[in-house]
């Protein structure tokens, strides 16, 4: 079992194939998904890996979170995350940053996010009711989920009855959709289909639970090397600068006359 990463959703987009069809495609980000701690079963009494995604300011996070930052020597995180393993052997190293080449292309993934917020509606948008009659003698209440309550037994109105309320807002988890393709110099997941949330939020990314891995999968994971030495800036040659000789060599007339 290996973990997964924390993404923004970027919005959606197209991909041309080689033959031509075009795939609809959601783009996810991995702004700095970076690992903050492990959790071992002899100090935590299970084994997970705890990942953070994006930059927070400091003043919208806690001091104890600010020192668990700073244990770990990585920045403030946005979003926080826990990701269950089977043992150690999927450890990532702390303060590492994961790639978008941590999934493959043919991949399958589950996708949890919080859908979009609908607000408060009606019984006929919220669960699909009809309604009542248009006509004869209903006045003033056609879009209204009608009665309610029961006889004298039970006397009440049961719970998790459908009736009017607060709409979406919901974690909700899309299963086996399709990486398509991932780009690990921006950064960016391209993911068949339409996930749950709006654009900007956050997303947790893992890999199928109902599928097996296909071949080539990298295990435990695959790592940025943020500390790699840049490529050495070219020195640019020096500009030839063009100078009129005929107008520096002739001497000045008014300086060679006598007084």
């Amino acid at each position: 079992m290996r973990t997964g990463v924390i993404a923004k959703k970027v919005g959606m987009t197209r991909l041309f194939q080689e033959d031509g069809r075009h795939v609809p495609v959601t783009v996810l980000a991995l702004e700095d998904c970076q690992v903050i701690s492990h959790r071992t079963a002899e100090r935590d009494g299970y084994v997970a890996l705890q990942v953070g995604s994006g930059v927070a300011k400091q003043k919208n996070v806690a001091k104890p979170q600010r020192e668990h930052f700073a244990k770990a020597e990585v920045p403030l995180k946005m979003k926080v995350a826990e990701f269950r393993l089977e043992d150690d052997a999927g450890f990532l190293p702390v303060g590492s940053t994961i790639s978008a080449e941590h999934f493959i292309a043919g991949q399958k993934v589950d996708i949890t996010g919080h859908t979009q917020g609908k607000g408060f509606a009606g019984a006929m948008k919220r669960w699909g009711f009809g309604g009542l009659r248009a006509t004869h003698g209903v006045s003033l209440s056609h879009r209204s989920h009608g009665s309610t309550g029961n006889r004298q037994d039970p006397g009440r109105v049961f719970k998790g009855k459908k009736m009017a309320g607060h709409m979406g807002d919901r974690q909700r988890t899309q299963q086996n959709l399709e990486i398509v393709r991932t780009d690990a110099d921006r950064g960016l997941l391209f993911v068949k289909g339409s996930v749950p949330g709006h654009k900007n939020a956050w997303l947790v990314v893992r890999d199928s639970v109902k599928l097996k891995l296909p071949e080539g999968v990298p295990f435990p994971g695959v790592v940025l090397d943020t500390k790699a030495p840049k490529p050495e800036a070219v020195e640019e040659a020096p500009v030839a600068v063009a100078v009129d000789t005929a107008e520096t060599a002739a001497p000045d007339s008014d300086t060679n006359k006598e007084g």
